[in-house]
Protein backbone atom coordinates (compact mmCIF):
# COMPACT_ATOMS: atom_id res chain seq x y z
CA UNK A 1 0.00 0.00 0.00
CA UNK A 2 3.17 2.20 -0.65
CA UNK A 3 1.08 4.44 -3.29
CA UNK A 4 -2.38 4.43 -1.57
CA UNK A 5 -4.43 7.79 -2.09
CA UNK A 6 -7.99 7.36 -1.35
CA UNK A 7 -10.07 10.04 -2.72
CA UNK A 8 -10.72 11.68 0.76
CA UNK A 9 -10.12 15.02 1.94
CA UNK A 10 -8.31 13.26 5.41
CA UNK A 11 -9.32 10.12 6.30
CA UNK A 12 -6.68 7.71 4.52
CA UNK A 13 -4.42 10.32 3.66
CA UNK A 14 -1.48 9.22 6.16
CA UNK A 15 -1.27 5.65 6.25
CA UNK A 16 0.85 3.56 8.28
CA UNK A 17 0.90 0.03 7.05
CA UNK A 18 2.27 -3.18 8.74
CA UNK A 19 2.71 -6.48 6.93
CA UNK A 20 1.96 -7.83 10.03
CA UNK A 21 0.99 -6.53 13.61
CA UNK A 22 -1.08 -8.03 17.03
CA UNK A 23 -3.59 -5.41 16.80
CA UNK A 24 -4.04 -2.06 14.61
CA UNK A 25 -5.84 -0.54 17.22
CA UNK A 26 -3.15 -0.75 19.80
CA UNK A 27 -0.89 0.21 17.38
CA UNK A 28 -2.74 2.88 16.89
CA UNK A 29 -3.08 4.13 20.23
CA UNK A 30 1.18 3.51 20.41
CA UNK A 31 1.14 5.75 18.08
CA UNK A 32 -0.90 8.56 19.57
CA UNK A 33 0.90 8.43 22.96
CA UNK A 34 4.91 8.72 21.16
CA UNK A 35 4.21 10.89 18.25
CA UNK A 36 2.26 13.63 16.06
CA UNK A 37 -0.37 12.07 14.52
CA UNK A 38 -2.81 13.81 11.89
CA UNK A 39 -6.70 13.45 12.21
CA UNK A 40 -7.64 10.11 9.46
CA UNK A 41 -4.70 8.70 10.22
CA UNK A 42 -5.06 4.71 8.81
CA UNK A 43 -3.33 1.88 10.67
CA UNK A 44 -3.58 -0.96 8.33
CA UNK A 45 -1.93 -4.50 8.23
CA UNK A 46 -2.59 -7.47 6.64
CA UNK A 47 -2.22 -9.84 9.15
CA UNK A 48 -3.35 -8.90 12.61
CA UNK A 49 -2.59 -11.72 15.25
CA UNK A 50 -4.54 -10.78 18.25
CA UNK A 51 -7.41 -8.60 17.16
CA UNK A 52 -10.05 -7.34 19.30
CA UNK A 53 -13.96 -7.24 19.39
CA UNK A 54 -16.11 -5.19 22.08
CA UNK A 55 -14.84 -5.80 25.55
CA UNK A 56 -11.53 -8.27 24.99
CA UNK A 57 -13.10 -10.66 22.07
CA UNK A 58 -11.16 -11.91 19.80
CA UNK A 59 -11.71 -11.43 16.37
CA UNK A 60 -9.98 -14.23 13.79
CA UNK A 61 -8.44 -13.35 10.30
CA UNK A 62 -6.87 -15.28 7.59
CA UNK A 63 -3.14 -13.07 6.67
CA UNK A 64 -3.92 -11.27 3.35
CA UNK A 65 -7.85 -12.03 2.94
CA UNK A 66 -9.70 -9.18 4.96
CA UNK A 67 -9.60 -5.70 5.68
CA UNK A 68 -8.15 -4.99 9.48
CA UNK A 69 -7.32 -1.40 9.55
CA UNK A 70 -8.06 1.07 12.24
CA UNK A 71 -8.61 5.08 11.66
CA UNK A 72 -7.34 7.85 14.10
CA UNK A 73 -9.99 10.79 14.74
CA UNK A 74 -10.12 13.76 17.08
CA UNK A 75 -13.71 14.30 16.92
CA UNK A 76 -13.54 17.13 19.70
CA UNK A 77 -16.73 18.83 18.95
CA UNK A 78 -18.07 15.62 20.91
CA UNK A 79 -18.90 15.53 24.20
CA UNK A 80 -18.68 11.95 26.17
CA UNK A 81 -22.03 11.71 26.75
CA UNK A 82 -22.53 12.40 23.45
CA UNK A 83 -19.89 9.58 22.18
CA UNK A 84 -22.32 6.64 20.74
CA UNK A 85 -23.04 8.68 17.75
CA UNK A 86 -19.64 8.16 16.49
CA UNK A 87 -20.38 4.41 16.48
CA UNK A 88 -23.39 5.99 14.41
CA UNK A 89 -21.64 7.57 12.30
CA UNK A 90 -19.12 4.96 11.68
CA UNK A 91 -21.55 2.05 11.07
CA UNK A 92 -23.51 3.97 8.48
CA UNK A 93 -19.85 4.50 6.68
CA UNK A 94 -19.26 0.98 6.94
CA UNK A 95 -22.94 -0.23 5.47
CA UNK A 96 -23.00 2.44 3.02
CA UNK A 97 -19.28 0.80 1.81
CA UNK A 98 -20.71 -3.09 1.99
CA UNK A 99 -24.04 -1.94 0.48
CA UNK A 100 -22.44 -1.13 -3.37
CA UNK A 101 -22.47 -5.17 -3.12
CA UNK A 102 -24.81 -6.19 -0.86
CA UNK A 103 -28.36 -5.44 -2.27
CA UNK A 104 -30.48 -7.46 1.05
CA UNK A 105 -30.33 -8.63 4.53
CA UNK A 106 -27.63 -6.28 5.75
CA UNK A 107 -28.03 -4.62 8.95
CA UNK A 108 -25.73 -3.41 11.51
CA UNK A 109 -26.30 -4.95 15.28
CA UNK A 110 -25.62 -3.21 18.33
CA UNK A 111 -23.57 -2.40 19.04
CA UNK A 112 -21.03 -2.41 17.04
CA UNK A 113 -21.14 -6.06 14.23
CA UNK A 114 -22.18 -5.69 10.76
CA UNK A 115 -24.72 -9.04 9.79
CA UNK A 116 -25.91 -10.24 6.18
CA UNK A 117 -28.74 -12.39 6.88
CA UNK A 118 -27.82 -13.37 10.21
CA UNK A 119 -24.46 -13.91 9.95
CA UNK A 120 -21.58 -11.62 10.84
CA UNK A 121 -19.42 -9.97 8.45
CA UNK A 122 -17.53 -7.50 10.01
CA UNK A 123 -17.02 -5.86 13.42
CA UNK A 124 -16.05 -2.26 15.02
CA UNK A 125 -14.45 -1.32 18.07
CA UNK A 126 -14.13 2.37 18.89
CA UNK A 127 -11.85 3.03 21.78
CA UNK A 128 -12.14 6.99 22.89
CA UNK A 129 -10.19 9.36 24.85
CA UNK A 130 -11.04 12.40 26.67
CA UNK A 131 -10.09 16.11 27.42
CA UNK A 132 -12.41 17.51 30.39
CA UNK A 133 -15.65 16.15 29.17
CA UNK A 134 -15.03 15.84 25.40
CA UNK A 135 -13.35 13.29 23.35
CA UNK A 136 -9.95 14.18 22.25
CA UNK A 137 -8.68 11.05 20.21
CA UNK A 138 -11.02 8.17 18.25
CA UNK A 139 -9.41 4.89 17.47
CA UNK A 140 -11.69 3.15 15.13
CA UNK A 141 -11.06 -0.17 14.59
CA UNK A 142 -12.85 -2.13 12.14
CA UNK A 143 -12.62 -5.82 10.78
CA UNK A 144 -14.37 -6.69 7.95
CA UNK A 145 -14.21 -10.60 6.52
CA UNK A 146 -13.76 -10.05 2.24
CA UNK A 147 -11.57 -12.74 0.51
CA UNK A 148 -11.85 -15.49 2.93
CA UNK A 149 -13.90 -18.81 2.62
CA UNK A 150 -13.96 -20.58 5.35
CA UNK A 151 -14.80 -20.00 8.85
CA UNK A 152 -15.22 -22.39 11.87
CA UNK A 153 -17.88 -20.82 12.72
CA UNK A 154 -20.94 -21.47 10.47
CA UNK A 155 -22.52 -18.02 11.58
CA UNK A 156 -19.47 -16.02 10.12
CA UNK A 157 -19.37 -14.49 6.52
CA UNK A 158 -17.09 -12.88 4.15
CA UNK A 159 -17.85 -10.73 1.29
CA UNK A 160 -16.82 -12.63 -1.47
CA UNK A 161 -19.30 -15.48 -0.06
CA UNK A 162 -22.30 -13.40 0.39
CA UNK A 163 -21.82 -11.77 -3.12
CA UNK A 164 -20.11 -15.31 -4.84
CA UNK A 165 -17.93 -13.06 -6.70
CA UNK A 166 -14.39 -13.55 -7.44
CA UNK A 167 -11.18 -12.38 -4.88
CA UNK A 168 -11.97 -8.62 -4.13
CA UNK A 169 -8.79 -5.91 -4.49
CA UNK A 170 -8.52 -5.03 -0.87
CA UNK A 171 -6.68 -2.01 -1.48
CA UNK A 172 -9.09 -0.42 -3.72
CA UNK A 173 -12.09 -1.53 -1.19
CA UNK A 174 -10.17 0.05 1.60
CA UNK A 175 -9.94 3.52 -0.52
CA UNK A 176 -14.01 3.33 -1.15
CA UNK A 177 -14.27 2.42 3.04
CA UNK A 178 -12.03 5.21 3.47
CA UNK A 179 -14.68 7.80 1.29
CA UNK A 180 -17.68 6.26 2.73
CA UNK A 181 -16.23 6.70 6.48
CA UNK A 182 -15.71 10.23 6.07
CA UNK A 183 -19.34 11.35 4.66
CA UNK A 184 -20.64 10.56 7.83
CA UNK A 185 -17.95 11.44 9.73
CA UNK A 186 -18.40 14.96 8.08
CA UNK A 187 -21.86 14.96 8.65
CA UNK A 188 -21.68 14.10 11.82
CA UNK A 189 -19.30 17.35 12.63
CA UNK A 190 -21.66 19.44 10.87
CA UNK A 191 -24.43 18.40 13.62
CA UNK A 192 -26.44 16.24 11.54
CA UNK A 193 -27.03 14.05 14.59
CA UNK A 194 -30.85 13.54 13.73
CA UNK A 195 -30.13 12.62 10.71
CA UNK A 196 -27.78 10.17 11.23
CA UNK A 197 -30.12 8.32 14.17
CA UNK A 198 -32.87 7.65 11.61
CA UNK A 199 -31.06 6.00 9.01
CA UNK A 200 -29.52 3.94 11.64
CA UNK A 201 -32.27 2.43 13.14
CA UNK A 202 -33.67 1.90 9.21
CA UNK A 203 -30.77 -0.35 9.28
CA UNK A 204 -30.37 -1.75 12.59
CA UNK A 205 -30.43 -5.41 12.92
CA UNK A 206 -33.80 -6.68 13.92
CA UNK A 207 -35.72 -3.19 14.54
CA UNK A 208 -39.05 -3.39 15.98
CA UNK A 209 -39.28 -6.97 15.45
CA UNK A 210 -40.10 -9.68 18.37
CA UNK A 211 -36.94 -12.18 18.90
CA UNK A 212 -35.42 -13.50 21.71
CA UNK A 213 -33.10 -12.62 24.07
CA UNK A 214 -31.06 -13.64 27.17
CA UNK A 215 -29.62 -11.28 30.52
CA UNK A 216 -28.43 -12.24 33.76
CA UNK A 217 -29.00 -15.84 32.45
CA UNK A 218 -33.34 -15.10 31.65
CA UNK A 219 -34.60 -16.07 28.58
CA UNK A 220 -37.18 -13.34 26.91
CA UNK A 221 -39.00 -11.73 24.04
CA UNK A 222 -38.65 -8.46 22.83
CA UNK A 223 -38.52 -5.91 20.50
CA UNK A 224 -35.86 -3.24 20.06
CA UNK A 225 -37.62 -0.03 19.80
CA UNK A 226 -34.63 2.56 19.83
CA UNK A 227 -31.17 3.13 21.14
CA UNK A 228 -30.88 5.56 23.72
CA UNK A 229 -28.64 9.03 23.48
CA UNK A 230 -25.87 7.31 25.56
CA UNK A 231 -25.89 4.16 23.67
CA UNK A 232 -28.16 1.55 25.13
CA UNK A 233 -30.28 -0.48 23.77
CA UNK A 234 -33.94 -0.15 24.30
CA UNK A 235 -36.52 -3.17 24.24
CA UNK A 236 -39.69 -3.32 24.98
CA UNK A 237 -40.47 -6.49 27.03
CA UNK A 238 -44.37 -6.93 27.61
CA UNK A 239 -45.15 -3.31 27.38
CA UNK A 240 -42.52 -2.49 29.69
CA UNK A 241 -39.24 -0.49 27.75
CA UNK A 242 -35.93 -2.19 29.51
CA UNK A 243 -32.62 -0.22 28.99
CA UNK A 244 -29.50 -2.71 28.25
CA UNK A 245 -25.80 -1.12 27.93
CA UNK A 246 -23.05 -3.47 26.32
CA UNK A 247 -23.05 -7.00 27.01
CA UNK A 248 -26.07 -6.89 29.35
CA UNK A 249 -27.58 -8.36 26.62
CA UNK A 250 -27.26 -11.19 24.37
CA UNK A 251 -28.93 -12.10 21.04
CA UNK A 252 -30.57 -15.23 20.09
CA UNK A 253 -29.46 -16.12 16.74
Amino acid sequence: MNNFQPKTLFIGKNTIYLPSCHSTNDVAAEKIQNEKIFDGTLVITSDQTAGRGQRGNTWETMPGQNITMSVILKPDFLSAADQFNLNIAVSLGVHLFLSKYIQAGLTVKWPNDVYVCNRKMGGILIENSLAGSRLSHSIVGIGLNINQLSFSNSKVISLRLATKQDEFDLEALVGELCVCLEKYYLQLRNGHIAEQKKEYLQHLFRFEETHYYTSNGERFAGKIIDVAPNGALMIEVNGEVKYFDFKEVAFEI
